[in-house]
């Protein structure tokens, strides 16, 4: 449908009336769930050889090579890259040691690069290869249950855990259990995270049961450090300050497929959806306008824009907004404490979005 809409000083525009995010409440079957665990939009193309380790980083060569090693134990040795670029000119070889590898690393180093890499080369089919951030890995224990989760996976070749996060006890439990049962059946593990297996946790619980899971869960994995800065701001322009609240609406009209809504109002409807359900509401949507983004007002609502960032991010959504830019979202309290990681995470990430959208303002 066409909706006319006036901005003060210029004639008006008919155009297609945006979306609402607000409006949206998708319904995501289990089935469903399990299907998509596989490497997002972004990540479709990428492989060892399309990811370009930083000179100055070694560790990013030597993660390359690990990692190609890992698949040649998992029967990849075809995908490595050889030849292609002289830092992968070595043929890996298979990794001894345990049944899954454990990328830690800064914000922006390619850690997802480098795990759906991975996920591309070890030759299974995809419902036989699953790929998914820890918070979509508990989604999915909550709806199959545990023992049809373990069963559903225990087939797998491989399961991939991206930004593998430990925020409670409870799902530190569950996710230690779940591992734990899936390397009995075989099944190889990687994971990216920006924590060291030992030190997950630290700075959130102190509990000795917690930390003895923790140590349980570590020796699943070969940590491998990946050191580097952010290649999303490596020697790119900063992000584009916060537009007026007129050019983001006139840009969500203009723009098909966009969605606008008020900042707090989208806030308030996450609250009213389930994690699981964030990639569903972006379904179709090819850029989100927001006006008024202002502070974040506490821990839970800033957790749950969290998983909207990464869901944003995975689908290359360019974000528009009006208000604070977005590295004033979170308080100093919660950028010092035990959540800080995925706040850095967010911030980062919307920024990119944030200067993907600079094209959709006319100039």
């Amino acid at each position: 449908m066409s909706s006319s809409t006036a901005v003060p000083g210029q004639s008006p525009i008919a155009e297609t009336a945006p979306l609402s995010l607000c409006a949206l409440e998708p319904h995501v079957p289990a089935d469903r769930l399990v299907a998509e665990m596989v490497p997002p939009p972004r990540f479709d193309s990428v492989r060892f050889d399309t990811y370009v380790p930083d000179p100055d980083q070694p560790s990013q060569v030597e993660a390359v090579k690990v990692l190609s090693g890992f698949a040649t134990g998992l029967g990849g040795a075809h995908a490595t890259g050889v030849g292609k670029r002289k830092w992968f000119s070595r043929k890996a070889a298979p990794v001894a040691g345990p049944l899954g590898v454990y990328l830690d690393g800064g914000y922006g180093v390619g850690k997802t690069h480098l795990l759906a890499s991975l996920w591309h080369a070890t030759p299974a089919a995809p419902s036989l290869k699953a790929f998914g951030t820890f918070v979509e890995l508990t989604n999915l224990v909550g709806a199959l249950g545990f023992q049809q989760t373990v069963q559903t996976l225990s087939g797998h070749r491989l399961l991939c855990i991206d930004e593998f996060e430990l925020d409670d006890p409870g799902d530190t439990v569950l996710v230690s259990s779940l591992l734990s049962r899936l390397v009995e059946a075989g099944v190889a593990l990687a994971a990216t995270s920006n924590t060291l297996p030992g030190k997950l946790g630290e700075g959130r619980f102190a509990a000795a049961d917690f930390l003895r899971e923790i140590q349980g869960l570590s020796s699943h994995f070969r940590p491998l450090r990946i050191d580097g800065e952010d290649y999303r701001h490596r020697g790119l322009p900063e992000a584009p300050a916060p537009y007026s609240d007129e050019q983001v609406t006139r840009a969500a009209y203009a723009t098909e497929g966009a969605s606008l809504d008020d900042f707090p109002s989208l806030l308030d409807h996450l609250a009213r959806v389930h994690p699981s359900r964030y990639g569903a509401l972006t379904d179709g949507i090819r850029a989100v306008c927001l006006t008024d983004v202002q502070p974040v007002p506490d821990q839970s609502t800033a957790l749950r824009l969290v998983v909207l960032a990464d869901r944003l991010y995975d689908r290359e959504i360019p974000v528009l907004a009006s208000g604070l830019p977005f590295d004033r979202l979170f308080s100093d309290e919660m950028l010092n404490g035990g959540y800080r990681k995925k706040y850095f995470r967010a911030i980062s990430r919307l920024t990119a979005l944030a200067r993907d959208a600079k094209g959709l303002v006319a100039q």
